[in-house]
């Protein structure tokens, strides 16, 4: 699994810039000023900044972007990172710079001389989440390759550890999710991917396993008809993480976890289908947001609920035109194999509001291919009966620069979903695909109960790389629904 690289902040000494090895990174602002540490750099490189700030190469650059300097004359470091960074500059830029700088580095160690700008503990935040690869299926020299340490120099570094420490933890928990989401599936099995998130114990979560046979007694046949063409056991973790008063209710996020997703008798066309390890990308958010909030010790209730599945063909699978019934008591024709991200998320969001009585509600998957076309690579969607909670979620997104854009629902998106021999069907057509996918999932949800279905299917795993990410998972969500817990759901 992968971990943060070390990340330490020190006292700044302008007469020990010049014995920094690796990487020496320092501020100037686009209209080329200095502050006194850039000016040392200046300095001792012999005017190589002057030079650098006066050329048509600085004057192309915006804001955010890092110009490098090889083997400066009058330094140790390999090379010296000019960040370009206005002084005033919002908690996005200068987390964005942070971003760049990592990803110019590409793994070397870094030691940013930040001296006392404001935005530091988001430039720390930036280095921290494009500081990443996965690379535990890799051999040779590639297998070897690791994350040099990070060190930030600051006029007041206790302060500024202080500011960054739940920030940072809410990057270990995107790394976490990147991880989930990359593993493939014939190593993230279902009881792989439960063992796991076992391991959120040791930060204080409580952590439980509901197996197939408290699945069946549960009725969650919605579930399990997923799973039934599958060796792969199907599973239910729940994780606790009890941080606010004794008896709130909590905040309920409840994951799709298809481990591996073929379609099952509606099968997938083959190309893309090694794709289909990432359909569990909601259970990796859930799983990741969960850790961000232990590790700061969030004052706040707050349980994660993942259907762990795998979605197969073979004799025992569920045929379209099978019926089954929802832990609910619901009824369902199955239409379409490939349309079981509903299905887990309909029995567990179920169980998750008759068991716990939540405050509120959000479920997160990799649900339908016609998100990816109505909103592309750059925004999820977001699907909610409550403006108050959707406008936290929607606020707290844009404020982790995450996007995420709000959909359509209504009563008339239903007749789509109104089946001859059951209470409904789990698909409603091509038509507003997204659209009719939420209304399935609305009739899992009780009347009264705050409710955001987020469908991060062109989100969670992409194949170029972002500003925080290389290519692959990204973590998305995981830093608006820490930040959504931070500003709507904390006790005091």
């Amino acid at each position: 699994m992968s971990t943060l690289p070390t990340i330490r902040f020190s006292e700044l000494d302008l007469n020990a810039l010049s014995g920094v090895e690796g990487r020496l990174a320092v501020l100037v602002s686009p209209q080329g000023e200095m502050d006194a540490v850039a000016r040392r750099a200046n300095r001792l490189s012999r005017g190589a900044l002057t030079r650098l700030v006066g050329s048509a190469r600085f004057a192309k650059a915006k804001g955010g972007e890092v110009l490098s300097l090889a083997f400066p004359a009058g330094l140790a470091a390999e090379a010296l990172d000019v960040v370009v960074l206005e002084k005033k500059a919002s908690a996005l830029d200068a987390r964005r710079a942070g971003a760049a700088l990592a990803k110019a580095a590409e793994g070397a160690a870094i030691t940013l001389a930040a001296g006392s700008h404001r935005r530091a503990a988001e430039l720390a935040l930036g280095l921290a989440l494009r500081s990443y690869d996965f690379l535990p299926h890799k051999t040779g020299e590639a297998a070897e390759k690791t994350l040099g340490a990070i060190t930030l120099l600051l006029r007041d570094p206790a302060a500024v550890e202080v500011e960054a420490a739940p920030l940072l933890a809410a990057a270990e928990g995107a790394h976490l999710t990147r991880d989930l989401i990359n593993e493939p599936a014939n190593v993230l099995t279902t009881t792989a991917f439960a063992d796991r998130l076992l391991e959120l114990s040791a930060l204080g979560v409580e952590v439980e396993v509901l197996e197939e046979a408290d699945l069946e007694k549960l009725g969650m046949r919605m579930l399990l008809s997923v799973g039934q063409g599958s060796a792969t056991p199907t599973k239910v973790v729940v994780m606790q993480w009890k941080g606010g008063e004794t008896g709130a209710a909590p905040l309920a996020l409840v994951g799709k976890g298809v481990v591996f997703d073929t379609g099952g008798i509606s099968l997938k066309p083959g190309a893309g289908m090694e794709d289909m390890t990432m359909d569990m990308g909601g259970a990796g958010t859930v799983a990741g947001t969960m850790k961000a909030l232990a590790l700061r010790k969030a004052p706040a209730n707050v349980v994660g609920l993942v259907g762990l599945v795998e979605n197969m063909p073979s004799g025992e699978a569920t045929r379209p035109g099978d019926v089954v019934t929802s832990m609910k008591g619901d009824t369902v024709e199955i239409i379409n194999t490939d349309a079981e991200g509903r299905l887990v998320l309909g029995d567990v969001l179920w169980y998750a509001q008759e068991r716990f009585a939540p405050a509120g509600v959000i479920d997160l998957a990799t649900l339908t291919g016609a998100i990816i076309i109505g909103l592309g690579h750059e925004n999820a969607g977001v699907f909610s009966n409550d403006d108050t909670l959707c406008g936290n979620f929607l606020k707290a997104a844009a404020a982790e620069g995450e996007g995420a854009w709000r959909m359509p629902m209504g009563p008339a998106y239903d007749r789509q979903l109104k089946s001859r021999i059951a209470d409904m069907k789990n698909v409603g057509g091509r038509p507003a695909g997204s659209i009719t996918a939420a209304q399935f999932l609305q009739r899992f949800v009780k009347e009264g109960t705050p409710w955001i279905h987020l469908d991060i299917a062109g989100v969670a795993h992409v194949k170029e790389d972002t500003a925080y990410a290389p290519a692959g998972a990204t973590g998305w969500g995981v830093l608006a629904l820490n930040r959504l817990v931070r500003d709507a759901f904390e006790a005091g």
